[in-house]
């Protein structure tokens, strides 16, 4: 069985189930993944697949390519059986109710405080208080004379990659290409998104 995807998140929506049920889905492309190297246990000391999407923006001054893929990535798997470099795969390989971890970016927020950033309470909003959205005590006195590290401070927010486990799959278009998974998966739209099966 192929152990994962290389995909693109597309939206979010709903879908009825045959109870009636409403679920929401986030629906994926999936774009021609292709096969771009194996590797094996007697080369590498272990077995792996490397799938590659979409046409690389790079190049060298020269115009060459400097990789033929915008990404790329690697997973292992337990035999090479039926994988050969050059082979594409698509959505059809990933039926329903196959139960997925997904792996995407969160979106960056940019520079935000400690009330937006680390869910701080803040302090008085009214009678004059000059303390409204400010992290407040950041350290002690003489000893130890310095803020510990990894204080919860205002900084960079987003842009963090996240993985969410136990997602089944409850949607699959493979003549479009597309799949839908259960539930809100991280980063924009249009933001790569990598799929693999949970055994």
């Amino acid at each position: 069985m192929v152990p994962g995807l290389i995909t693109k998140k597309v939206g979010m929506s709903r879908i009825f189930a045959e109870s009636g049920e409403a679920v929401a889905v986030t629906y994926l492309k999936v774009e021609p993944n292709t096969i771009v190297r194996l590797k094996n246990q007697e080369k590498d000391g272990y077995n792996a697949i490397v799938l590659g999407i979409g046409a690389s923006p790079h190049k060298t001054k020269n115009g060459k390519e400097l990789t033929k893929f915008r990404r790329q990535k690697e997973w292992q798997v337990q035999s090479l059986e039926g994988f050969e470099p050059g082979k594409e795969l698509g959505a059809d390989v990933l039926p329903v109710n196959t139960t997925v971890t997904v792996t995407g970016v969160s979106k960056g927020k940019g520079f935000q405080g400690v009330m937006k950033r680390h869910h701080f309470g803040g302090g008085p909003a009214t009678h004059g208080s000059h303390f409204k959205r400010e992290p407040g005590s950041i350290g002690m006195r003489t000893k130890p004379g310095r803020i510990h590290k990894g204080k919860r401070m205002a900084g960079h927010m987003g842009m963090d990659t996240k993985t969410l486990h136990h997602r089944p799959i409850v949607l699959c278009d493979a003549e479009h290409g597309i799949l839908g998974v259960k539930g809100p998966i991280p980063g924009p739209n249009g933001g790569y998104i990598f799929i693999t099966v949970e055994t």
